[in-house]
């Protein structure tokens, strides 16, 4: 069912207050500021499938960041994607600015700054999904955030009408089918990146490409996890241990490789976290899956030519 947000009945002066609440319960705390010289107005109305939430945004002008200090306060695992409904927008993140038309989207990552600034009325349609789900290495996520992606670009062209009618349609579907969707956006979405970056997806059997996605996403769902090994992850996807070898082997690694590499990567991020909220380095190496400290440092160390501590050291006095 819908929830429908409003500040139509709230008092002029006190909706911007209101505003910024519901956008921080919806997407993520930001920092927003209107034109003084335009009464606000603004509306949301959210939906949910599975782990993905769904939003249209109908709103006047407005600027909304995301800053440091509210990463540093609460930090989320979040990534959103716009689409542009109606009116323009410009989303700046990672050093890039990118300017949003109608049927054009794009996606950011709410663990890193970045600011939208929407010129005069619009309406936007926002999804907000785990950043663990796309499967993708952090190198490629951070190539790919801040680009303006349009409907006569290759596989968007069936993006975009899709994620269109989704968010129209999302309070018609029943959980069950809602869980199929919301896997059906990721696995899209992470096709329209592969090929955006150019790595052509139709080198990949269509089914081995999905099936690996959904592969790679639980992997990074379960990298807490010691256990987790080829066979648990055949287990889990009803395949044999030699085919999962098999399609990792057509991506030039092995899974085992795989699983240190995603465990490393998301150590290395959450090392890297302002002091404040950074955790202790055995509290990382458990969250990771590692077995011990000592055996997170020395893969570590393999990885990137250095120890924890010596990253963090690198990452204060950068």
């Amino acid at each position: 069912m819908s929830v429908i947000l409003s500040t139509d009945s709230i008092v002029p002066r006190e909706r911007m207050e209101y505003w910024s609440s519901i956008v921080g319960r919806v997407f993520v705390p930001s920092d927003i500021a209107a034109t003084p010289e335009t009464p606000f107005s603004g509306t949301i109305t959210t939906d949910r499938l599975g782990y993905l939430q769904i939003a249209t945004v109908d709103a006047v002008a407005q600027r909304v960041r995301r800053t440091s200090r509210l990463i540093a306060e609460a930090e989320e695992e979040y990534l959103l994607v716009g689409l542009q409904a109606r009116g323009t927008a410009v989303l700046t993140q990672d050093g890039r600015t990118a300017p949003l038309r109608p049927g054009e989207f794009a996606l950011y990552d709410v663990s890193r700054p970045y600011t939208l600034d929407f010129p005069g009325h619009h309406q936007q349609l926002i999804f907000r999904l785990p950043r663990r789900m796309l499967g993708l290495p952090e190198t490629d996520l951070r190539r790919i955030t801040c680009t303006a992606i349009g409907s006569g670009q290759g596989l968007a062209s069936v993006a975009v009408p899709f994620l269109s009618k989704l968010a129209t349609d999302a309070e018609t579907y029943g959980p069950e089918v809602g869980e199929m969707l919301a896997r059906n956006v990721v696995d899209l979405l992470a096709t329209v990146i592969t090929e955006r970056l150019g790595q052509d997806p139709a080198a990949t059997d269509a089914g081995h490409q999905t099936l690996l996605l959904r592969i790679r996403a639980f992997i990074n769902d379960h990298l807490a996890d010691p256990a987790l090994s080829p066979e648990v992850i055949a287990a889990a996807h009803h395949i044999s241990v030699r085919y999962l070898h098999s399609l990792f082997h057509g991506e030039g690694t092995t899974v085992s490789r795989w699983i240190l590499h995603r465990r490393l990567e998301e150590c290395r991020r959450e090392l890297g976290r302002p002091r404040r909220s950074r955790p202790a380095v055995a509290a990382v190496a458990h969250r990771g899956g590692f077995s011990s400290p000592a055996h997170f440092s020395r893969a570590f160390r393999a990885a990137y030519g250095m120890s924890p501590r010596e990253w963090q050291y690198l990452v204060d006095h950068s």
